[in-house]
């Protein structure tokens, strides 16, 4: 299998992680590529005509698109509990990771705001929505804290991949002074070998 990533990404992040904690990065080559909605990538569009990346290209030809997609199909190839529960957690952990990947994209989004665009054409309305809903995430994660205890699983690791990128690219948020619920559990996840392989450079 071959993964087109960036190493910003935390979308592909969220699946090198998940890849790492099933056991199953070695066998996985990374192709690290650089994704702008502005220039197009002609082998990430080959892949995926939708031009995002991760793009998780299997043995048979197939190519898988998006993140979510990518990690509920590595879940289903390890031998370990699964990060996906198929028990009555499944809603929980499927709600906790959406919130997380909204995070994500929000922030994304107001990224490409401030590094893509010029000065010019940018708009503080969009970027205020933007922020707005990391906001608001943060405030329902901080809420729901206590759901990200237990076994691991794909809310845990989509969570820790958002804040993550939130200290990547917004530092000066910081979320950390109002959530610290999530800054406790973002101390304890951050020192996992999967995430410090991960970090975003």
């Amino acid at each position: 299998m071959q993964l087109i990533y960036a190493a910003a990404s935390p979308f592909a992040r969220k699946v090198r992680v998940l890849a790492a904690e099933a056991g199953l990065l070695t066998d996985i080559e990374l192709l690290d590529t650089a994704v702008l909605p502005t220039t197009l990538n002609e082998r990430v569009n080959r892949a995926n005509p939708l031009g995002k990346i991760p793009v998780l290209l299997l043995d048979d030809g197939q190519a898988l698109y998006d993140s979510r997609v990518i990690c509920e199909y590595l879940d289903t190839l390890h031998q370990g509990p699964r990060l996906l529960p198929v028990d009555a957690r499944r809603w929980q952990v499927l709600r906790l990771a959406a919130l997380a990947d909204g995070l994500m994209e929000a922030a994304l989004l107001a990224r490409y705001e401030k590094a893509v665009r010029e000065p010019e054409q940018q708009s503080q309305a969009w970027l205020d929505g933007q922020l707005g809903k990391v906001w608001r995430a943060l405030a329902e994660l901080e809420r729901q804290a206590a759901q990200l205890e237990g076994p691991l699983d794909l809310a845990q690791i989509g969570v820790a991949c958002a804040l993550g990128y939130l200290d990547f690219r917004f530092a000066d948020l910081d979320w950390r002074a109002s959530h610290p619920l999530l800054r406790d559990f973002q101390l304890a996840f951050s020192v996992r070998a999967s995430m410090q392989a991960s970090a975003p450079v």
